[in-house]
């Protein structure tokens, strides 16, 4: 449907999305995130729970040691490198899926690279200093640039746009256009508008009513809702299990042609695309 952006360059892999999305498991090696912070702390779990993500059909592994949810407080480079590089390095070795390193430190995406890595998820939009850049260029990575207005510590704090969904596409475009022009080729470049960093219900529900948008771009898409706090707000229930919300999101981004979504549930969230598909969703 929309032509070469639905290929995705990684550093020795490239990614084709069909006409459903691919989909980016979720590993989060830490003791804080907000939706299973603690459960893969451990690195033989997170082994585990890697494996069982690429069984359930995940066509990436995106791991984490440092919980970005709002308030969360950064972690040192050192606890962050002791988490990350052996989970990458253990399925790097035992599985053929290709690993995203989700870190805005240089030293941790440097490590986990050389242990086995093919993309920098960086929630900051590489932003973080020249190094990062420097090293997304240099390594012929993949890369996802994302938007966030503000920190994880202040980014919920009243979040206010004028309009959200061009401001953010305009930032998504200078991003893009700053990583190029710093020898980031265009195909190796993924784009996230960052939904619930630094953004309300309702800024998250225009973004993703109007995500096609983004394919203006002209790099692949990646939508990050999963489990996340709007669901609970749509639902009027802050209580609620949020996966069938998340799989109600995801069929909605394949109809708009989003090319990868970023989930937990992958195994179920596959299996609702595949029927969606099946029955005539994207037609």
């Amino acid at each position: 449907m929309y032509g070469s952006i639905n290929r995705w360059k990684l550093r020795t892999q490239t990614l084709t999305a069909g006409r459903i999305p691919l989909l980016m498991g979720i590993i989060n090696v830490t003791p804080d995130s907000f939706s299973d912070g603690g459960k893969f702390l451990d690195p033989a779990a997170a082994v585990d729970h890697g494996l069982q993500l690429a069984d359930e059909g995940a066509d990436l592994l995106d791991i984490g040691g440092q919980s970005t949810r709002p308030g969360a407080e950064p972690v040192d480079a050192d606890e962050e490198l002791r988490r990350v590089v052996p989970v990458v390095h253990t399925l790097a070795e035992q599985s053929f899926v290709p690993i995203s390193v989700d870190t805005d430190k240089v030293t941790v995406a440097r490590e986990a690279l050389a242990a086995g890595a093919e993309v920098i998820n960086d929630v900051t939009g590489l932003q973080g200093g020249p190094a990062m850049v420097s090293l997304a260029a240099e390594s012929n990575c993949g890369v996802c640039v994302m938007h966030m207005q503000g920190t994880p510590q202040t980014m919920q704090h009243a979040p206010v746009y004028d309009n959200v969904v061009e401001e953010i596409f305009s930032y998504l475009k200078d991003r893009r256009d700053a990583l190029i022009e710093a020898g980031v080729e265009q195909s190796r470049i993924t784009l996230d508008p960052g939904i619930g960093f630094g953004k309300t219900a309702e800024h998250n529900l225009a973004l993703l009513s109007n995500v096609a948008r983004f394919h203006d771009l002209g790099c692949p898409i990646l939508i990050g809702h999963s489990r996340k706090r709007f669901i609970g707000e749509v639902l009027d229930d802050n209580e609620a299990d949020r996966g069938a919300g998340t799989i109600g999101v995801a069929l909605s981004l394949a109809r708009q042609g989003v090319q990868i979504v970023r989930v937990h549930d992958v195994g179920a969230v596959r299996q609702a695309l595949l029927l969606y598909e099946a029955t005539g969703g994207l037609l």
